[in-house]
């Protein structure tokens, strides 16, 4: 039996939203769109996305100067990740 695909996490933006995440502690927003080369509301609709799945954090600390950003994977979407990248070796494994 395949373990099953996750498909909030498959959708190639989200995929690459969640790979990179998992490399670091927190990112700022712009860094995340423009890694992936897309638009603000395209970038906000995926995350949007990731955040009502509980697989991303969003945080907008107040202080002095704009206000930035900061996305994080929480601890289930790290967790919904790494199941994620094992189905795919799973399934690549099996290719013929």
């Amino acid at each position: 039996m395949t373990a099953a695909l996750n498909e909030v996490i498959h959708a190639p933006n989200r995929l690459q939203i969640c790979a990179f995440l998992i490399s670091v502690d927190r990112a700022e927003f712009s860094v995340v769109r423009d890694m992936l080369g897309v638009t603000d509301s395209v970038t906000s609709k995926h995350i949007k996305v990731l955040e009502q799945a509980s697989y991303v954090q969003i945080a907008k600390p107040t202080g002095q100067g704009r206000v930035k950003t900061w996305l994080e994977l929480t601890p289930s979407g790290r967790l919904a990740y790494a199941a994620h990248v094992e189905a795919l070796r799973h399934l690549i494994a099996e290719s013929p």
